[in-house]
């Protein structure tokens, strides 16, 4: 007796990534992260943990930071997702990118990106924001090797620099 073997057909997305619409073939168990890093080579989103514990591979889904570790790329599909590549417009760094070079946010660099991405949202959603709201909203992205205090002082600092708060 022979057994039939089905293979299930493989899902197609279509999913805008920094500004540029891909349509491709993903496994349905294919992690965003895998995805953005093996299929389009956005390798800035790194790999930390695979248990969304450390926020290394934060990434913007429909314009909120997400970790991509905990997302399916099929999960993505219709929708936008922006990476740390897709920050900075025309060579300008953003606000909190500039903020993080020049408070020396970054020891290593490996927590970067994610913490990059984690503060552009928290800024989007509270442009005036206090310590403590930002050491609540950063404690989901681990650093190994700062102590955190440059990072929230560089994300202080972006908020101070930021389009909302020279309206005020």
């Amino acid at each position: 007796m022979s057994l039939l073997r089905l293979e299930a057909p493989v899902p197609k997305i279509s999913v805008t990534v920094d500004g540029v619409n891909y349509q491709d073939e993903v496994e349905s168990r294919t992690l965003l992260v895998h995805y953005l890093r093996e299929q389009l080579g956005k390798t800035g989103t790194v790999v930390g943990c695979d248990t969304s514990n450390c926020g290394a591979c934060t990434v913007h889904l429909d314009g909120r930071s997400v970790k991509s570790c905990n997302v399916l790329a099929v999960q993505a599909d219709g929708r936008e997702v922006t990476t740390i590549e897709g920050l900075a417009q025309d060579g300008q760094l953003t606000p909190v990118q500039e903020a993080f070079h020049q408070c020396h946010a970054l020891q290593c660099g490996f927590c970067t990106p994610g913490m990059i991405m984690q503060a552009t949202d928290l800024l989007n959603t509270n442009p005036d924001p206090d310590e403590t709201y930002v050491r609540q909203q950063m404690e989901g992205n681990l650093c190994r090797c700062t102590g955190y205090q440059n990072i929230v002082k560089a994300v202080l600092q972006a908020a101070d620099n930021s389009p909302a708060s020279e309206q005020s």
